[in-house]
């Protein structure tokens, strides 16, 4: 089957690479063009314009965008609407809010076109290990997209499925990535209370290890983590300041809007925005008024 991809960064690459070496056509489209030039270089077709990229695919056309949420997303569509025909694709594997994406579904059915939004998990490791697809969208649509997704998951039959109608796929990578939040902030907190005790100079790489085998905690995310301690073990040269990209703050605003309690989540995502504050005025408050009713000492720089 062919494919065309727009964004060829770490993951849009390896996706290229994963369904060519599976004998399917992929034609990728990228800013960069040394990203282009790689894309040709190992099989695939590269090229530099959004117009080449829609003439090197055959009718009906799938096209999949791994580009920022929000803006970017519509003005790709935008740009490419006009050189495409009815019946075509358009897959967004992006991390987008799933209310957009219903917007968009609603956008691109009415003009002919098909949408289908992928929650795509897997990073970097994916051309390796596959990707855990999460599929929103019209049956039709999705199922004539068969092959490509049982190219990219794990297997053929596992790691992948159709979740729901448009918007579920992204709504399901949100929530996803929202539990992502909380098992990441558990293990450094775990991790962080064991260094902490420092009696008993406990070695946390080896710990780290042992509980890959056998234990309840073990998952592929201790595993990246024990990985990264082998090669860092005291986190040399790292600033404590975590990034996030949108899905948790999307997965709190849920909660909160269908009542549900996930103070597991919230806390993970408030942890993130604190490890930007230097210095911050919040914990210099709590410090002079711990001082103000307590006489508590308060420490000064």
């Amino acid at each position: 089957m062919e494919l065309g991809i727009i964004g060829l960064g770490k993951m849009g690459f390896n996706m290229a690479e994963r369904l060519r070496l599976a004998g399917h056509k992929v034609v990728g489209f990228d800013f960069n063009k040394d990203a282009t030039a790689k894309l040709t270089a190992t099989g695939s077709v590269g090229v530099n314009s959004l117009e080449d990229l829609v003439s090197n695919l055959s009718a009906p056309r799938a096209i999949w965008i791994m580009v920022p949420s929000g803006d970017p997303v519509d003005q790709t569509i935008a740009k490419l609407e006009p050189l495409m025909q009815a019946g075509d694709t358009f897959i967004d594997g992006g991390n987008s809010n799933y209310k957009d994406t219903q917007r968009r579904h609603a956008e691109e059915t009415a003009k002919g076109f098909h949408f289908v939004d992928c929650g795509t998990s897997g990073g970097v490791w994916g051309l390796k290990e596959g990707y855990s697809l999460m599929i929103g969208g019209d049956d039709a649509a999705v199922a004539r997209l068969t092959p490509i997704f049982s190219t990219l998951a794990p297997s053929p039959t596992e790691g992948w499925g159709h979740v729901g109608p448009s918007g579920a796929g992204h709504f399901v990578k949100m929530v996803h990535n929202g539990i992502e939040y909380g098992l990441m902030q558990a293990y450094a907190e775990g991790f962080s209370i064991m260094k902490a005790k420092i009696p008993l100079n406990l070695d946390l790489t080896q710990i780290s290890h042992i509980w890959q085998k056998g234990s309840v905690v073990r998952s592929w995310l201790l595993d990246l983590t024990a990985d990264a301690l082998d090669k860092n073990p005291t986190l040399a040269g790292l600033e404590a300041y975590v990034p996030d990209s949108g899905e948790g703050r999307w997965t709190v605003t849920e909660a909160i809007d269908l009542n549900i309690s996930a103070p597991v989540i919230t806390e993970s995502l408030i942890r993130r925005l604190r490890s930007r504050e230097e210095n911050n005025f919040t914990d210099r408050m709590i410090s002079i008024m711990r001082g103000a009713f307590g006489g508590h000492d308060v420490k000064k720089v």
